[in-house]
């Protein structure tokens, strides 16, 4: 499908609008109501509850944010919403809260993280819950498989491939060697067919956002935090995924 003209018309909230001096962190209901109020698209993560539920949060454990410790895979959802944040109220909370609150007063890009092994049912979750909104919802990931399988999980809504440069550094090294070529010289857009791209904003510019671009398809890019940032975006990307000031 074309990516609809919502998904560039606005700035775009990295994990809401989020400031955890002021005890607003990412990801959380208070970050994405935020975000509305001030009338930016919001950028989200999801991760997978031991029994099956999509939740709002962005990193496969739970120390560096909240008071828990382990994987987040290895909790209920009524176990993670027992955790409390280390520096606010919020909770934990399963997407379809978060789509109830936030959906339709602004769009929702919604990313689905991926342990690239092959396990599909965030992704199966997530589009279930999303199809039912299906109002300025847009799902995206770094997982080629993931966006493929949505072309017929959610085949109305639009799907976006997050990605970069080098697949080299530490926290892809649960890669393979063939996954990692597949990522790097984005040969996977055969089969994944994206209906945009989001792009490491470090990594303008480069020929993928380039020729993705000159074909049709937007590029947002992520994450702009510094003016440099801006110029970078202004002159590569169709719009910003931002955070620590406001555009």
């Amino acid at each position: 499908m074309r990516a609809p003209a919502w998904l560039t018309a606005q700035p775009i909230a990295h994990r809401g609008l989020h400031d955890a001096r002021l005890g607003v962190i990412e990801n959380t209901l208070t970050a994405g109501e935020a975000a509305a109020q001030a009338g930016f698209a919001i950028e989200c993560d999801v991760q997978l509850s031991a029994d099956g539920e999509a939740v709002v949060f962005h990193d496969f454990t739970l120390d560096r944010l909240t008071s828990g410790q382990g994987r987040v895979d290895a909790l209920s959802v009524s176990a993670l919403a027992a955790l409390s944040y280390k520096n606010c109220d919020d909770r934990i909370i399963p997407l379809a809260t978060y789509l109830h609150q936030i959906a339709r007063r602004v769009p929702l890009i919604i990313e689905i993280k991926s342990r690239f092994d092959g396990d599909l049912r965030l992704a199966r979750r997530v589009a279930e819950i999303a199809n039912s909104w299906a109002s300025h919802v847009a799902l995206m990931s770094f997982d080629p498989n993931i966006i493929q399988a949505l072309r017929e999980l959610a085949p109305h809504l639009p799907r976006g491939i997050v990605a970069e440069t080098s697949y080299e550094h530490g926290e892809w090294e649960i890669l393979s060697a063939e996954q990692r070529s597949d990522f790097t010289h984005f040969t996977h857009i055969k089969h994944s067919q994206p209906d945009f791209l989001a792009w490491n904003v470090r990594d303008f510019p480069a020929a993928t956002p380039t020729l993705v671009r000159h074909f049709g398809l937007p590029v947002l890019t992520w994450t702009v935090r510094t003016p440099d940032d801006r110029a970078q975006a202004a002159q590569f990307a169709d719009q910003i995924i931002f955070e620590g000031f406001r555009p």
